[in-house]
């Protein structure tokens, strides 16, 4: 039995050790705001967030993160919506929405560090994959949240 801080709660999962994050958010607890994608870590559709820091959930064992704090999409805007979900709702980020939380996560973490970030920072941070191609309403949502001109 592993024990686990999610979104601000304990929770107690019987799962192997060696189980990615990922699968535990979805399938034993059934947080499914967190997608898969790629199972490599290379698109970001799973990220959320250990520690405030933004992670890639398909690769980590849930053992590894025991004792640290995860936030899911779901507990991002659980008091209300994140100014980030506020601003990819204002400038219609989504097409299919797939990718769009672990966009979210990725982007609102990136935001927590650095409310004033430029493009280079921008650009470092959101290496998600989005096959619909909405980075430019993602940078512009962005810029807003960051009071920037072009948002």
């Amino acid at each position: 039995m592993l024990e686990l801080r999610i979104n601000g709660e304990a929770r107690q999962v019987d799962v192997e050790p060696d189980t990615p994050l990922l699968w535990v958010l979805r399938d034993t607890l059934g947080l499914t705001g967190t997608k898969f994608g790629c199972g490599v870590a290379a698109c970001g559709a799973c990220t959320v967030h250990l520690d405030g820091e933004a992670v890639r959930s398909c690769v980590i064992p849930v053992s590894a993160v025991a004792g640290k704090e995860i936030t899911t999409i779901e507990g991002l805007g659980a008091k209300g919506l994140h100014p980030v979900q506020q601003a990819w709702i204002a400038h219609q980020v989504p097409q299919c929405g797939y990718c769009q939380p672990g966009m979210i996560m990725a982007s609102a973490a990136l935001l927590a560090k650095n409310p004033r970030p430029s493009e280079a920072d921008l650009d470092a941070a959101l290496s998600n994959i989005c096959r619909c191609g909405t980075y430019g309403r993602v940078k512009k949502a962005m810029r807003a949240v960051a009071g920037r001109k072009g948002g």
